[in-house]
């Protein structure tokens, strides 16, 4: 049967700190709340006051209980204050040697049979019990911040952790509301491990140049359905808290690159930014502490291609393939005023596509998104051909054909000799080299990509993709097209994934490399992710629904351009796609659809 807590002791009032022991009052437990000075006391009463007179304010919160759970906690100066707690948390900063020196004198100071726990998201567990002499009785207890908020916490075993120490924590956890994972002591642990090779990736690709900070953000968010893009999200939890947790990762993770930290993040950090904490930080707060985004000099809101390059006039739209994305683009044109030319391979495609494109416009009525003169008006813009020939009098052609290099640029040279003078041709591949599709015609300045995303009238988000030979008249028409369709454009250069996939699928890949090293189960993973960083859907659910073939297939191509070890695809996500494991398409992936 699990120890019944009464008193629990938090070492560390900061903003996690004060948060744990929210959590702690909140749910009816006597806590000891211990700092260094007076001065730091006081600031984390302030921190908890400030944090449940806000619950009372948003109706989220009784003042009586606001007051019962304040009365429960008493703020103390000094680690001897923790002489007759059941259970002592740590959250002071990510630092071996001061964690090793506060779990030493907590080990003199707490009676015998208390659990000894430290909140530290990345750093050895096992290091840190070994400061003491009861290496059994200590134990990983990671909340994620704010703590009274998110539901996770990563219940951290070392090989010496006692099972009744796990089983008390855990019965700890469900008493407070929370779902905890439970899992070995590994650098980062599932959700950090998951999320900073993620982030770093980002800070990489904003270091180069490759996009804008904004677009980069905006592609997460938009593309992946995540609720911060990842260098706001950098931004939040502090870019010197970030280096920490990949330095730790680093070196204990097995000197992976993924996690060596970006060379601009340790430049940002040395000079004071480090986010929203000091005012500054990949953007500019109106003041430290702040979350809002106040206008900088120091990066343009667009790449160096800029609208006022001048766009081209498009009135006129052909659209070439005969698949759900083709079908998509066609309806989102349609619906936006342009007249569309709609070329398929034979009547019989062309019928097949003029059908999906009414029924997708019948739903959009039925739904009340759509008046029936609207859809009436926008299939009336189409035209329906079986020959690139009429695309002779088009301003721009969006090609949606089968992704094989080979096809893609015979239709190019195809429309280099069609398309008049000044065509914009874009192709919307999401994963080929657009350089060579580009190079297929006598026109590579007038090539782009435009990636829309599935299903094109539901996604916001367009990645437009400039080659080094595209124009900026043409990015600029990019741009000013997606604009009129109600998307976000966001610019990029020509490299393998583009933003959302370059950043998406080695995620992805290294949740499979994690189940494959039997660290933790697909559900623990996908619980992590989803709770503990808010995203819409685990990594396992999220290749299910993608595909495993076609999850793998972008990894290798990611692998094949950048040649980095960490990139090269798991083995188990080789293995389940050799066995025809595909995911929902085939009833069975990394979880059994069958019966779904």
């Amino acid at each position: 049967m699990a120890r019944e807590f009464t008193r629990v002791g938090v070492v560390g009032l900061g903003t996690m700190g004060a948060g744990i022991v929210e959590v702690f009052a909140r749910n009816g437990l006597d806590v000891t709340a211990v700092e260094i000075s007076d001065a730091a006391l006081e600031r984390g009463r302030v921190t908890l006051t400030g944090s449940t007179d806000r619950a009372v304010a948003k109706g989220k919160l009784a003042e009586a209980d606001r007051d019962a759970l304040m009365a429960r906690v008493d703020f103390r100066v000094g680690l001897d204050a923790l002489h007759d707690v059941d259970l002592v948390i740590e959250a002071v900063p990510e630092h071996l040697d001061l964690k090793q020196r506060i779990f030493a004198e907590l080990d003199r100071v707490c009676k015998p049979e208390a659990i000894l726990a430290t909140n530290t998201s990345s750093l050895s567990v096992t290091e840190i019990s070994v400061a003491t002499t009861r290496p059994n009785q200590v134990i990983g207890i990671h909340f994620f911040n704010p703590a009274p908020v998110m539901k996770l916490v990563e219940v951290v075993r070392t090989v010496v952790t006692s099972a009744d120490v796990v089983a008390d924590v855990e019965a700890l956890c469900a008493r407070l509301g929370k779902v905890d994972v439970t899992i070995s002591d590994r650098a980062g642990f599932i959700a950090n491990a998951l999320l900073f090779g993620y982030l770093n990736h980002a800070v990489g690709m904003f270091e180069a140049r490759y996009a804008t900070r904004e677009d980069i953000d905006a592609a997460m968010k938009l593309g992946c359905g995540l609720p911060m893009g990842p260098l706001a999200l950098m931004d939040l939890i502090g870019l010197d808290t970030a280096y920490e947790i990949l330095d730790t990762m680093y070196r204990r993770g097995g000197r992976d690159r993924r996690h060596a930290p970006a060379p601009l993040l340790k430049q940002m950090v040395t000079a004071g930014l480090l986010g929203r904490k000091s005012g500054r930080g990949f953007y500019t707060y109106e003041r430290p502490g702040s979350p809002k985004v106040v206008p900088d000099e120091q990066t343009p809101t667009t790449t160096d291609v800029d609208l006022r390059d001048g766009a081209r006039a498009i009135a006129k739209v052909g659209v070439v393939g005969s698949g759900t994305m083709a079908t998509g683009i066609i309806e989102v044109f349609a619906k936006a005023g342009y007249e569309v030319v709609s070329v398929t391979r034979g009547a019989e495609k062309s019928a097949t596509v003029c059908e999906a494109v009414k029924t997708s416009l019948n739903k959009g009525v039925v739904r009340g998104k759509l008046a029936e003169t609207d859809r009436d008006a926008a299939l009336g813009r189409v035209t329906w051909s079986a020959t690139l020939e009429h695309l002779a009098d088009v301003d721009l052609v969006v090609e949606a054909v089968v992704e094989e290099l080979s096809v893609k640029k015979a239709l190019f040279a195809s429309l280099d000799e069609i398309c008049k003078p000044g065509v914009v041709l874009a192709t919307t591949t999401s994963s080929l080299p657009v350089i060579d599709v580009a190079m297929a015609t006598q026109r590579p300045a007038d090539v782009l990509g435009l990636h829309f995303f599935n299903p094109a009238p539901v996604m916001p988000l367009v990645e437009i993709v400039r080659t080094i030979r595209t124009s900026a008249e043409t990015s600029a028409t990019g741009r000013a097209v997606c604009a009129a369709l109600g998307k976000t454009g966001v610019v990029c250069a020509d490299r393998s994934g583009f933003i959302v996939n370059a950043l998406l699928f080695p995620y992805l890949n290294d949740a499979v490399k994690m189940l494959e090293a039997s660290y933790s189960t697909a559900d623990d993973i996908d619980h992590a992710m989803k709770l503990g960083c808010g995203y819409p859907m685990g990594p396992f659910e999220l290749l299910d629904v993608v595909g495993l073939d076609v999850s793998l297939a972008i990894q290798r191509e990611l692998y094949l351009e950048l040649r980095e070890p960490g990139f090269a695809p798991a083995p188990l996500l080789e293995h389940l796609v050799t066995a025809g494991y595909l995911g929902r398409k085939t009833g069975r992936g990394f979880r059994d659809h069958t019966n779904r």
